[in-house]
């Protein structure tokens, strides 16, 4: 039978990248669900906080929250109690286990994750860093970079590189192509090399995207080494091979979201680093490319 619409609000003091993680993540687990959000971000006064109410009021349904405010959360709740609604605080029962470990309060403190510190600067850097190094750019540059991606074109290495730029690391993007050298900064890295590879039908329908969005219309995609099935299959195996040469770690992108991917790269990374007695960048907390938190 097909499932009721529900109305779900999020309402934080900050830009609700939290609350729209954690709604995310959640909803995921159940299908064919139709859940409507409803957005409060920024909530810091009374009068932002009745025009929330007033949308619970219109459109009753549950409604999660991260507000600091002492008296705002408590009038929210009182609300929602009163409409007989669901009302939960989605950080409360971790604050709780921390300051019990800790013994200590938390402070209250409002988007305490946003503010301009050493990993906000970080991340800024890693950006920049990222586009002054895509797709085979600065190779000079690769003896600052905390990671290099390796892998033909079309194998996910940008958005991965600027997903850990995200996240404060510096990854540079070294394109593997066919009967082109590769430049000699990574001969001998100063850095983990990590290589993406994708199996050859998922590649070329990305490649046969990529030519419709440029308006490739003289380029034939038939017959074209780019999208051709033999040639793609040889440039990908040309690639592993490479990889393995060096020694170089893969990874299979095909069936793998871009923060999996991510994910993966760090963990290499940290194995990189305690081969060699190291410390591994250690990277800035996840701010997620849209959406708004806490």
């Amino acid at each position: 039978m097909p499932h009721r619409a529900i109305n779900l609000h999020l309402v934080s003091d900050s830009t609700g990248e939290t609350l729209n993680s954690i709604a995310r993540a959640t909803l995921a687990r159940f299908e064919d669900h139709h859940v409507i959000h409803h957005r409060w971000s920024l909530v810091r006064s009374r009068l932002q906080l009745d025009r929330v109410l007033e949308g619970v009021q219109h459109e009753p349904g549950p409604v999660l929250f991260t507000l600091v405010d002492r008296s705002l959360r408590h009038a929210l709740e009182e609300v929602c109690e009163r409409l007989g609604v669901p009302c939960l605080s989605v950080l409360d029962q971790t604050m709780d286990l921390l300051q019990s470990q800790i013994g200590a309060q938390a402070k209250e403190k409002r988007a305490a994750q946003h503010v301009m510190d050493a990993d906000y600067f970080r991340r800024i850097d890693a950006m920049h860093y990222v586009l002054a190094h895509d797709d085979g750019q600065g190779t000079a540059g690769i003896a600052e970079a905390d990671v290099c991606l390796v892998g033909v074109s079309r194998s996910s290495k940008t958005p991965t590189c600027f997903y850990l730029a995200n996240r404060g690391i510096k990854a540079a993007n070294v394109p593997i192509v066919p009967g082109a050298p590769l430049p000699r900064e990574i001969e001998n890295p100063p850095c983990p090399v990590v290589g993406l590879t994708i199996e050859a039908p998922a590649l070329i329908e990305i490649r046969r995207h990529r030519l419709r969005l440029i308006g490739a219309d003289g380029v034939r995609q038939s017959t074209t080494d780019y999208i051709d099935p033999e040639s793609v299959k040889a440039e990908i195996l040309a690639a592993r091979r490479l990889c393995t040469a060096r020694g170089w770690p893969v990874i299979d992108v095909t069936r793998r979201s871009i923060e999996e991917t991510a994910a993966t790269v760090l963990q290499l990374m940290d194995a990189w680093h305690a081969r060699r007695g190291q410390t591994a960048p250690q990277p800035a907390a996840a701010v997620p490319a849209a959406g708004g938190g806490a």
